[in-house]
């Protein structure tokens, strides 16, 4: 059980990894060399991996809840239909609004390291 416990702080971090490779390759498949640039944000979360910081973890934390908190509200005001989004957009509704509240969490949980825990 201590292990377990030792690994869950890194969850935030491999989600977002995760989420950086699959709009790689979702991206890559109709972009080709233009969707390099996205694998840059999954930099900073590899850094976390290997060597933690403290201040970074918080910087991260906290610009992606501002991210996903924007999100979130884009994807309330589409599904209470306050504004018109395309309908491409409307297809990818429920997938979009999973990422953005998973976004929120993991951010307030990566938040919830830099505060409580030491790397």
């Amino acid at each position: 059980m201590k292990t377990i416990k030792n690994y869950t702080k890194f969850i935030p971090y491999l989600y977002f990894i995760f989420v950086a490779a699959y709009c790689f390759t979702i991206v890559n498949r109709t972009e080709g060399f233009t969707a390099y640039p996205i694998l840059l944000l999954s930099i900073p979360f590899l850094y976390q991996l290997v060597k933690p910081s403290r201040s970074l973890n918080f910087t991260l934390g906290i610009t992606f809840v501002c991210i996903s908190s924007y999100l979130i509200m884009v994807f309330i005001s589409d599904s209470l239909n306050i504004i018109s989004i395309s309908e491409m957009f409307n297809k990818i509704m429920i997938y979009g609004g999973l990422l953005a509240f998973l976004s929120f969490i993991m951010s307030l949980w990566m938040i919830r390291n830099s505060l409580k825990e030491t790397f």
